[in-house]
């Protein structure tokens, strides 16, 4: 027997997410309640890869969390996939890339929500140029966006780093473990 949705009920609703509790029916014929974040809209996550092999980071204060290292990443607010990535990149990290390669669609936490995630691979990097704007579109600077956000430092990690700062606890944010997982897969560091 599948899962049959008996009622739903929204609980709440803002401009970045949707909470909502069903009245179900469980595979085992069990009667209960379960509760369902939705996100507005799809989330993009960048693995920005340099010439020398290493990931950029970003060091971010999360209100939920604390500090946490992560890959950049964040909302696509209604904006194609690949347009909200390269938004992304520029405001969170002041860096733009060249080539684009799209790693597919992960679901976050998906005990509980619908949130999907959009990763993408980005090379062949270069500053965003001091005259130009962080968005390319009349937004706010980097570093007044990076202030915005809580980025505290961007970082540039050799890739055998990242993944040891994986394995020792120090990286503990899943949606950027998993990120790089789909990026060093498709660049051939795990056999």
């Amino acid at each position: 027997m599948a899962w049959v949705t008996r009622d739903s009920e929204r609980k709440y609703e803002n401009a970045w997410i949707r909470v909502r509790e069903d009245r179900v029916t469980g595979p085992a014929g069990d009667d209960g309640i379960y509760g369902v974040v939705t996100m507005q809209h799809p989330a993009v996550f960048i693995v920005a890869v340099d010439d020398d092999d290493r990931i950029c980071l970003v060091t971010i204060d999360r209100y939920t969390v604390g500090t946490t290292i992560e890959v950049p990443a964040g909302g696509s607010d209604g904006e194609a996939p690949l347009v909200a990535a390269r938004r992304e990149l520029r405001e969170e990290t002041g860096f733009e890339a060249a080539d684009w390669t799209p790693l597919g669609t992960m679901h976050a936490l998906n005990g509980i929500a619908e949130a999907a995630e959009h990763v993408f691979l980005a090379r062949d990097l270069r500053p965003v140029a001091e005259d130009d704007d962080a968005s390319g579109e009349g937004g706010a600077p980097a570093a007044e966006t990076q202030a915005e956000e809580g980025i505290q430092a961007v970082s540039w990690v050799p890739f055998e780093t990242v993944l040891g700062m994986i394995a020792d606890g120090t990286i503990t944010d899943g949606e950027s473990i998993a990120a790089i997982a789909k990026a060093g897969i498709l660049l051939g560091r795990f056999r």
